[in-house]
């Protein structure tokens, strides 16, 4: 619903139905929505603590480590652009029910590492349910998102992903450190989570009646609403940037933690990791006090200051300041994310949520995906802390784009229709 002020101007209001109906008969929808979405993230950051064991104990290399993260990145990536809007056409309950069902699998392939080829299978099959549960889970969490705070909505669908990887990182990294059986207890937490996170889907209201069209939308198709689309070049960099810091941590923190800052401990590299996905869920409501734009620099700007903190402190070898560094840049980018969500979602439809939040996460992966696979390749040439310099140039690059052009959506074009 759009609302006209008495100056003039058009306020995004989002609910799908009356404000009061929307808060009663979905509020069920909504926390099983963030529920799911926490557990799909969950289960795809249990595996960041493993990875060093994975490296003693059956030896995997740092560059097959870095291709798991590709591996995952790839299938999220592919999973978004074929069935990016399914969801829009059979409905967000069994589109969200299939991808939770693709991350039990995957969680029950990774019982049994001893092998690259089978952890890159799992998290290739983790990479298919997080594409999926990437549009419809985060279009399902807005559509069901009480009227207010007016802020939930994007902190909520944007922030409930690094939420998700933080616990996930946590608790492997404990129970791997201190629980039995350290290679699977964590993945049959997850599968129990996971499986609760269906049945809690299955009860809940769906928020989308099912429409024809479903084949046609499998056609690969990237696009916002036109009265948006201008703030999509600085909603990139903001976004590859990030990601691809999340995915150094993935890929390369583990060996840094261990070689560098000369630790083994897996509950400490579950918290290193935590640290920062976790305050990114923090800094996004501190973002909602500024418009999209001016948030997406402060963010950026905190990022990469972040950056040299994480620089300096791998030069000295200093790991309480690496996790402080990591705390900063984690929150910055909560920030500097949710403004740009926020923006492309500013006066959304029903129908573009779907579309919205696929071409979202698409550059997200873009940016987890690419920078991996090349630093894949250098790895095999180059050190870890001089990997961690390109990413931290990356970050330099985009906080300037972002600085110079960075924009608030219109207020006046919220009638135009999206292509």
């Amino acid at each position: 619903m759009i609302r006209k002020e008495e100056d003039g101007s058009m306020q995004h209001v989002t609910p799908a139905t009356s404000p009061g109906g929307r808060d009663t008969r979905l509020r069920p929808a909504f926390v099983s929505a963030v529920v799911s979405l926490v557990a799909v993230f969950a289960a795809v950051g249990s595996t960041i603590p493993l990875f060093n064991i994975y490296r003693v104990e059956d030896g995997f290399t740092n560059a097959g480590i870095s291709l798991t993260v590709v591996a995952y990145s790839a299938a999220t990536l592919s999973t978004l652009l074929v069935l990016g809007r399914m969801s829009n056409h059979v409905g967000r309950r069994p589109t969200a029910m299939a991808s939770l069902g693709l991350l039990v699998l995957g969680c029950l392939l990774l019982l049994n590492v001893h092998d690259i080829g089978i952890l890159i299978a799992g998290r290739l099959l983790m990479g298919l349910g997080a594409g999926l549960a990437s549009s419809s889970l985060t279009a399902y969490i807005v559509d069901a998102a009480p009227a207010r705070p007016t802020w939930l909505a994007s902190v909520a669908s944007s922030q409930t992903v690094m939420l998700g990887l933080a616990v996930g990182a946590i608790a492997s990294g404990a129970l791997v450190q201190f629980g039995p059986w350290p290679r699977k207890l964590i993945y049959l937490v997850v599968i129990v989570l996971l499986l609760l996170s269906i049945t809690l889907v299955a009860i809940s209201s769906d928020t989308v009646t099912p429409a024809p069209g479903g084949w046609r939308s499998l056609r690969p198709s990237v696009r916002v609403p036109v009265r948006v689309r201008r703030l999509l070049p600085v909603a990139a960099a903001v976004l590859l940037a990030t990601w691809a810091t999340g995915a150094f941590y993935q890929a390369f923190v583990p060996a840094l933690v261990e070689d560098q800052l000369h630790t083994d401990s897996p509950l400490v590299l579950g918290l290193v990791f935590a640290a920062y996905m976790g305050p990114s869920a923090l800094g996004a409501p501190l973002g909602s006090r500024f418009s999209p734009a001016a948030a997406q620099r402060i963010g950026m700007i905190a990022f990469l200051a972040g950056w040299i903190g994480m620089i300096t402190a791998i030069t000295t070898g200093a790991l309480p300041l690496f996790i402080a560094a990591t705390i900063v840049a984690g929150a910055a980018q909560g920030i500097a994310i949710s403004a740009a969500t926020r923006g492309l979602l500013y006066g959304s439809r029903l129908t573009d949520r779907a579309p919205v939040f696929a071409v979202v996460y698409l550059l997200s992966y873009s940016g987890a995906t690419i920078p991996s696979l090349i630093s894949a390749q250098l790895s095999n040439v180059f050190s870890v802390p001089h990997i961690a310099l390109g990413y931290s140039a990356l970050a330099l690059i985009a906080t300037l784009f972002t600085v110079i052009a960075a924009r608030d959506p219109h207020t006046g074009t919220i009638s135009q229709r999206a292509e």
